[in-house]
């Protein structure tokens, strides 16, 4: 504890800038990731079979390939081709391409949940194909998915750690925990500290999770 408490006298305003700074990339790369991930699950619904076999594609390359591979080739290997992207977007960017591949997965799980019942129903009212997929499919798919998205938050939070492989303008918990390693003998001290705040903003995100998923069942 004494190691921890020098630990904290010594860089606790750096530990609470990177904390930020992780709350920060994983709230950046969450918000457009969902939004494409959604816009990407409701066109794989359309009737249009090259648009499906192209979207299911996309999320079959960014749900299985490595992140930190996916990084690489945004900053080693796009520049070959005249595109140049500051380091921050570059992970930004890959957490949102991964998370948007997830998303519609698993909002497809979601969708093929709901009974064709309810769709046929639909259809016999005269509602149109997006009436039908805004009205009813999306918001029932949206409820059931509250839980997997709640672990996809989670990993997005931890695949942040990713940044500690740049040159980043500032440092999130894990290049913190690299540097002061590096710069000192307490590597153990701080990787319990940040391993805390890993763990404390996990804790907060499936505590959030818990409660939108009971508000979630009882609108259901």
């Amino acid at each position: 504890m004494g190691d921890v408490s020098r630990l904290l006298a010594d860089y606790g305003p750096a530990f609470g800038q990177a904390l930020l700074l992780t709350w920060k990339l994983t709230i950046v790369s969450f918000v457009p990731g969902f939004l494409l991930g959604v816009v990407v699950a409701v066109l794989r619904l359309l009737p249009l079979p090259p648009l499906r076999f192209v979207l299911s594609i996309y999320v079959e390359i960014f749900r299985n390939i490595p992140s930190v591979a996916l990084l690489i080739f945004i900053v080693f290997a796009l520049p070959d081709l005249e595109v140049v992207i500051d380091y921050e977007p570059s992970v930004i960017l890959t957490l949102t391409l991964v998370c948007s591949a997830f998303t519609a997965d698993y909002l497809r799980s979601g969708i093929n949940t709901i009974p064709g019942s309810q769709i046929e129903a639909a259809l016999s009212l005269g509602m149109r194909p997006m009436q039908i997929i805004s009205a009813v499919v999306l918001p029932q798919a949206l409820r059931s998915v509250v839980q997997p998205m709640t672990s996809l938050l989670i990993a997005l939070m931890l695949s942040t750690s990713l940044a500690s492989q740049l040159p980043f303008p500032g440092r999130e918990l894990t290049a913190l925990v690299s540097k002061i390693a590096n710069d000192s003998a307490a590597g153990i001290a701080a990787f319990a500290v940040a391993a805390a705040m890993y763990v404390a903003t996990g804790l907060l995100i499936a505590w959030a999770g818990a409660a939108l998923e009971k508000k979630a069942r009882i609108l259901r």
